[in-house]
């Protein structure tokens, strides 16, 4: 496994939220990557390195160990959750988001939320998974413009 080069171009973003647009809560309307190099994180869900699953039916749990597994994803490439300009939430039950944002606002930029979508869905491909997230990023020297 390589890591990002600090060689690397550098890549910025713009986060913007149209004055004719809703103001969101919670995420961006739009992330503009002007630059750099992006990086596509499967969706993860609340399995520890071995396997096992973390936190059966609690949603914080599950929650907590996905952002973690998204994290390791992140600095494999040298990169961090300031690089993530998108997040896709699919839960089991919606009503558990604001729960969800609460573990996700440990990791992310809350002045500067990614672009979100979040669905509820029936069920994961298991069924005592709660919740399973994707992410999209930058390389390793992508910097968020303020």
């Amino acid at each position: 496994m390589t890591l990002a080069s600090p060689a690397d171009l550098p890549a910025t973003a713009n986060f913007i939220n149209p004055e004719t647009m809703h103001r969101p809560t919670g995420y961006t309307h739009v992330v503009e990557v002007t630059a750099g190099r992006p990086v596509y994180i499967a969706g993860q869900v609340a399995l520890d390195p071995m396997g096992e699953l973390v936190g059966p039916g609690d949603i914080r749990a599950q929650a907590r160990q996905v952002f973690e597994n998204l994290q390791s994803a992140l600095q494999v490439v040298g990169a961090g959750f300031d690089q993530v300009v998108k997040l896709n939430y699919y839960l089991v039950d919606a009503t558990q988001l604001p729960m969800v944002r609460e573990v996700r606002d440990e990791y992310v930029n809350t002045a500067r939320p990614p672009a979100s979508t979040a669905v509820e869905v029936r069920r994961l491909f298991r069924h005592d998974l709660l919740i399973e997230i994707e992410a999209v990023g930058g390389s390793a020297s992508f910097q968020p413009m303020s």
